[in-house]
């Protein structure tokens, strides 16, 4: 037929549909593209500064592990925040801080106060921030758009992000050369006020189908008035309140890990992710390799992350190939072995314009783990244990970056730069095809009703 090749073609491409029939969901997008750029001039802005306070890769490193500590505790807890309290009012609430603390980075910059405690602490806390509101702000999606978006709003997101990736480094390059770190850190303070403006007009958002944490504290704390829980011990009630409140929250977060643990899907998509993150994420090697070989530019060092946004942009306007295919598991084990292989290659390129290729693959391929992954766990996870479930998945989508950023800066100081990607990428696609054979069922994974 001779409309036929111009039917597939669309279905290759970007579905659109989702920013059409949702405007809570068109504004929040948006939203989150200004945010993301702004986010992004920041990492380039933390970077560089604490390049130039220490000139060590494994400070540079340790910026990914302090981020994940509070990423850890604190995102694990914000799932079962999200599943007990109304998830709108906590996105509010904690991008509010996100917004102070983005503005005191940007005071200690103005200051010139120096210290990379300040800096690091500064840091830490605005990541926490993030973790405890991320599960709230990972519903959204499946309230706002119909089952069969799903996927396509999951994808939006993700292209949103590339958009922001590819300029924002390469903007905060640009933005420290001309004006300095503190003027990326008060872009980043300013686009908070635009994210918190969007999760405001959202209609609330408690959790459906059940109470979650905050009605199994209720109910212990009944039990306990009625001598059905814990006997009296003359504690105050207060202290006694606050243990049955720690005892629910603990109980909830424990639903969420068994239920990730429990079936295969999740945990083998959970796996894939931590291999490639752990053991192959770059970031942390991009101010020593662009010391080492291309002077220490910022303009380069902004270029670096740009590549890998690029290629996620490219993966995201041709999604239409992951979120209308049948075959997710597939789909994400592939880009995973590919994201290994292309970081590998950017250890040993010497040219930039093959180092910046290797980056831009490597993006591509992540964009496409992330979307597959990201649609499997909403597909596969019921809205009274969705909150939960995505603080477990945020928790190794940002934490496993922080931590691998880590280990990076760790076998860099040890031998080298090209070493450390090079091997992490070897060891990540081992590890991906081990987990593809531990996980017959990721493999077998089919989105129900998609046609293949």
């Amino acid at each position: 037929m001779p409309g036929q090749p111009v039917r597939r073609l669309r279905r290759g491409l970007l579905d659109p549909r989702p920013l059409r029939v949702s405007t809570d969901f068109r504004r929040l997008w948006a939203s989150g593209l200004v945010s993301g750029l702004a986010a992004q001039m920041s990492v380039v802005a933390v970077l560089f500064q604490v390049w130039d306070l220490t000139r060590s890769p494994v400070w540079v490193g340790t910026i990914g592990l302090v981020q994940a500590v509070p990423m850890i505790v604190l995102g694990l807890l914000g799932g079962a925040v999200a599943d007990a309290l109304d998830r709108r009012d906590v996105v509010v609430r904690t991008t509010a801080l996100q917004a102070l603390v983005a503005a005191g980075l940007a005071v200690q910059a103005a200051l010139d106060v120096g210290s990379l405690a300040l800096v690091l602490g500064l840091v830490a806390l605005q990541s926490g921030a993030a973790a405890l509101g991320a599960p709230a702000r990972r519903t959204f999606v499946k309230r706002l758009l119909p089952a069969h978006l799903l996927a396509a709003g999951v994808a939006l997101h993700m292209i949103g992000f590339q958009a922001a990736m590819m300029a924002g480094p390469a903007l905060g390059g640009l933005t420290i050369a001309a004006a300095g770190i503190g003027a990326c850190y008060a872009l980043n303070a300013a686009s908070f006020l635009v994210a918190l403006w969007a999760a405001y007009l959202l209609p609330p958002m408690p959790p459906e189908g059940a109470r979650g944490a905050a009605g199994q504290e209720d109910r212990m704390a009944a039990d306990a008035a009625e001598g059905g829980g814990d006997k009296p011990t003359g504690a105050p009630q207060p202290r006694r309140r606050l243990r049955h409140r720690v005892r629910a929250v603990l109980a909830s977060l424990a639903d969420g890990i068994r239920l990730t643990v429990r079936r295969p899907v999740l945990r083998g998509s959970f796996a894939v992710d931590l291999a490639a993150t752990l053991l192959a994420f770059p970031v942390a090697l991009f101010p020593m390799i662009n010391e080492l070989r291309f002077g220490g530019d910022p303009t380069t060092l902004g270029l670096f992350l740009s590549a890998v946004a690029v290629g996620g942009l490219l993966a995201g306007v041709a999604s239409g190939l992951v979120t209308r295919s049948a075959h997710l598991g597939w789909i994400q084990l592939g880009a995973a072995v590919v994201w290994g292989a292309a970081l590998a290659g950017f250890g040993l390129a010497g040219p930039l314009w093959l180092a910046l290729t290797f980056l831009a693959v490597a993006g591509a391929a992540d964009t496409t783990s992330v979307t597959s992954r990201a649609a499997m766990v909403q597909l596969d996870t019921e809205d009274r244990m969705l909150g939960r479930v995505s603080s477990v998945e945020h928790v190794i989508g940002i934490a496993g970056p922080d931590l691998g950023n880590f280990r990076a800066g760790v076998v860099a100081g040890l031998w080298s730069p090209a070493v450390a990607a090079f091997s992490g990428g070897v060891l990540c696609v081992v590890a991906v095809v081990a987990v593809g054979l531990t996980h017959p069922q990721l493999a077998r994974f089919r989105v129900q009703g998609q046609r293949p």
